[in-house]
C-alpha cells in the first residue's frame, strides 16, 4: 500500500543517495577550479615579459575562471536543494511518528482576545498550527495563520479543490519547499517593497547608450595596445578616465548596491518559485486563478524577476576586484548596472508585490495540501445549507494518536444547544476543542478527522479558557463576563456556533447555576446554535422547558475500585461524578 510514511521513507532514501553522488562532484568541481588557477599563474609566468601574451593569458584564465565558478555555484546549489529534501522527508516522517517539536509553535500569534484561536490551542505549542505548518517565508506562515484565523465560511468548496489538487501534487510540492526553504534573505519583503515603491531615479537617460559606446571604445583600446598601436600609457590614461567617470555617482551608486546587495537572494529565489508555479498545470479555479497573475504580462514574471536578479548579482560584483577596478575603468560597471536597475524598477515596480503575494500565497496552501496528503483517512466535509450544522461519523481530534483517540458521532442541528455534563477527566473540553476545530478545519477547506461529515457553514466564536490581568486591573470574573458580553453582542450582527466550558466560574455556585441558566436562555432566545460543557446538573433543567436545547454526556464509572472513562458521547444526563472518589484514592482525604 502507498502510504504516506512508504513515500517519504523511499523519497527519503533516493535524495540521500543523491547527495552523496553531488557531494562528491562538488568535490571535484573544487579541484578542478584550483588546477586552473595554478595553470593560469603558471601560463602568466611562462610568457613573462611578454605584454601581449600576459593579456590573452588573463583574459583565457578569467574567462574559463568564471565559467568554472559558475559550474560550482550550480553543482553547490543542487547540494543545497537536495539536503533540503532530505530534511523535508525526515521531518515529515518524524512527524507521523508524534514528533512537532523541530516545527516553529507559532506563539507570535497566540491572541487571548481571538473568537476561538487561544481556546482551541490553535497556536502555540503542541498546537494545530505547529503540527500544520510547513511553510518557508515569513510572508507564507503569516498568510496561514490568518487563513486560520480570519473565521470566514465563503467559498469554501473552491478552497477544498485547490487543497485536494496541492495534496496530489506531492513531488512538485517538495520541490517548492526546497528552493523555499533556501531563501535566506537578509532584508524583508516589506522592505523591498517600500525601496522599489520609494525609489527616485539619480542617472540621466542617456547613459546606457553612453556605457556602451565606453565600452565599445575600451575594447578598442585594449586591442591596439595588444598589437601595439597604442603604448601602455594611453591604455593607463584610459583606465583611469573610466574610474573617473564612476567616481562621479559613486556615493549614489553605494546606496544603491546597500539595497542591491540584501535583495538579491529575495529575488534569487522567488524567481524559481514563481517559475516553478508557472510551469506547473492547475485544474482547481483558486491555484488557476494565482497562476494567471503571473502569466499576464507579455514576458513571464519569471523571466522578468530573474532579469532583475542578475542586474542585482552584476551589481554586487563591484566587491570583486576583477569586477570592482577593471569592470569600471573599462566597462563602466556600476553605472552600466545602476541604468539597467532604474530602467527595471520603473517597469515593473507594481507588479512585484502581486507576484511576490502568489508566491507565498501557494507555500501557505502547500502546507495545507501536505495536511491532506498526511491524513488520507480523513474526509472533506460535504458542504450543505440544510438544518443540520453538523452530521459526523466518527468524529475525533485530529491531533490525537489513532491508537488512543476515540471518536464519536455529533449531529446538531441549526439553532439548537447542547448541554453537555460528565465527570472530570471524562472528555467534555477535548470534545469541544474537536468540534471547534473541525469548524476551523472545515471553513478553511482542510479535510476533517472523521469518517463522513456534511457542514452547513458557520462562523465560530468560544469561551473556554479566561484568565484575570494585573495589567489592567481586571479580574477573572469581569473578564469572563466581558468575553460572554462580546459574545451576545456578535450574535446581534451574524450567526455564530458558540462554544463554552463551564462558565461564570469566578462566583458562587448558585450566582453560577441562575446565571449559567439566564445566559443558556438568553442564547436561545437569539437562535444561536453551540455547546456548553458544565458540572451543574441544575442547568440541565432547561432541556425540559425548552425543546430546542438537548442534554448530553459523557460517563465515568468506578470498576474494581478503578475509575474507567469510555469517552463516549451519550444522550442524556451524567450521574457519576468523580471528584471525592479521586480526593480518596490519592489519599488527599
Amino acid at each position: 500500500m502507498n502510504t504516506p510514511q512508504s513515500f517519504y521513507q523511499q523519497r527519503l532514501e533516493n535524495f540521500r543517495k543523491k547527495l552523496k553522488e553531488v557531494t562528491r562532484t562538488l568535490r571535484i568541481s573544487s579541484f578542478i577550479r584550483l588546477c586552473w588557477f595554478f595553470l593560469v599563474a603558471f601560463s602568466i609566468y611562462f610568457f613573462y615579459p611578454s605584454v601581449q601574451y600576459i593579456l590573452i593569458s588573463v583574459g583565457v584564465g578569467i574567462a574559463g575562471f568564471l565559467f568554472l565558478i559558475t559550474r560550482h555555484n550550480q553543482i553547490n546549489y543542487q547540494k543545497k536543494k537536495t539536503s533540503a529534501l532530505v530534511k523535508i522527508n525526515e521531518r515529515e516522517l518524524n512527524v507521523l511518528d508524534g514528533n512537532v517539536d523541530q516545527l516553529p509553535s507559532g506563539e507570535e500569534y497566540v491572541d487571548p482576545i481571538h473568537a476561538y484561536s487561544h481556546d482551541i490551542d490553535l497556536f502555540g505549542k503542541c498546537s494545530f498550527f505547529q503540527y500544520l505548518n510547513r511553510t518557508n517565508t515569513p510572508e507564507s506562515k503569516d498568510i496561514l495563520a490568518f487563513l486560520l484565523s480570519e473565521n470566514k465560511t465563503d467559498h469554501i468548496a473552491i478552497k477544498q479543490e485547490a487543497i485536494k489538487e496541492l495534496s496530489e501534487k506531492k513531488e512538485w510540492r517538495q520541490d517548492y519547499s526546497a528552493t523555499a526553504s533556501l531563501l535566506k534573505a537578509e532584508i524583508k519583503v516589506q522592505t523591498v517593497l517600500t525601496w522599489l515603491q520609494n525609489y527616485r531615479s539619480f542617472l540621466p537617460g542617456w547613459i546606457g547608450k553612453f556605457t556602451l559606446a565606453f565600452s565599445i571604445a575600451s575594447l578598442l583600446v585594449i586591442t591596439a595596445c595588444i598589437l601595439e598601436l597604442i603604448s601602455m600609457s594611453f591604455l593607463t590614461i584610459w583606465f583611469f578616465i573610466g574610474l573617473g567617470n564612476t567616481g562621479i555617482y559613486l556615493k549614489k551608486i553605494t546606496v544603491v548596491y546597500n539595497h542591491a546587495g540584501k535583495a538579491k537572494e529575495l529575488f534569487n529565489q522567488y524567481y524559481q518559485l514563481v517559475e516553478s508555479i508557472e510551469q506547473t498545470t492547475f485544474k482547481s479555479e483558486l491555484l488557476k486563478e494565482k497562476q494567471t497573475q503571473l502569466l499576464n504580462k507579455t514576458v513571464k514574471a519569471s523571466q522578468t524577476l530573474k532579469r532583475f536578479f542578475k542586474i542585482l548579482d552584476a551589481l554586487d560584483q563591484r566587491n570583486n576586484m576583477i569586477y570592482g577596478i577593471f569592470g569600471n575603468a573599462f566597462l563602466l560597471w556600476d553605472i552600466k548596472q545602476v541604468s539597467h536597475i532604474e530602467k527595471w524598477i520603473a517597469l515593473h515596480k507594481n507588479d512585484v508585490e502581486i507576484w511576490f503575494e502568489c508566491v507565498n500565497f501557494i507555500d501557505a496552501y502547500n502546507s495545507l495540501g501536505n495536511f491532506a496528503f498526511n491524513h488520507p483517512t480523513f474526509v472533506f466535509p460535504k458542504i450543505t445549507n440544510n438544518s443540520e450544522v453538523i452530521n459526523a461519523q466518527d468524529l475525533g481530534h485530529p491531533l490525537l494518536s489513532p491508537v488512543k483517540r476515540v471518536d464519536n458521532n455529533i449531529i446538531i442541528k441549526n439553532k439548537e444547544f447542547f448541554i453537555i455534563t460528565g465527570a472530570n477527566m471524562a472528555g467534555k473540553s477535548t470534545f469541544l476543542r474537536t468540534v471547534a476545530l473541525q469548524i476551523v478545519m472545515s471553513n478553511v477547506g482542510l479535510p476533517v478527522c472523521a469518517t463522513s461529515c456534511t457542514y452547513s457553514p458557520t462562523k465560530l466564536i468560544t469561551s473556554m479558557r479566561t484568565s484575570d490581568s494585573l495589567s489592567d486591573d481586571s479580574s477573572y470574573f469581569f473578564s469572563e463576563l466581558t468575553q460572554l458580553k462580546h459574545i451576545v453582542d456578535v450574535l446581534e450582527k451574524d450567526n455564530y456556533f458558540i462554544i463554552l466550558d463551564e462558565i461564570l466560574k469566578g462566583t458562587n455556585s448558585k450566582d453560577k447555576a441562575e446565571g449559567s441558566k439566564k445566559f443558556v436562555e438568553k442564547l436561545v432566545r437569539t437562535q444561536a446554535t453551540g455547546i456548553i460543557a458544565t458540572h451543574d446538573l441544575s442547568l440541565c433543567k432547561i432541556a425540559e422547558e425548552i425543546p430546542v436545547v438537548k442534554n448530553k454526556y459523557f460517563d465515568a464509572q468506578i470498576i474494581n475500585d478503578e475509575l474507567y472513562f469510555d469517552y463516549k458521547f451519550k444522550e442524556g444526563i451524567c450521574q457519576n461524578m468523580n471528584a471525592s472518589f479521586l480526593l480518596s484514592k490519592m489519599g488527599i482525604v
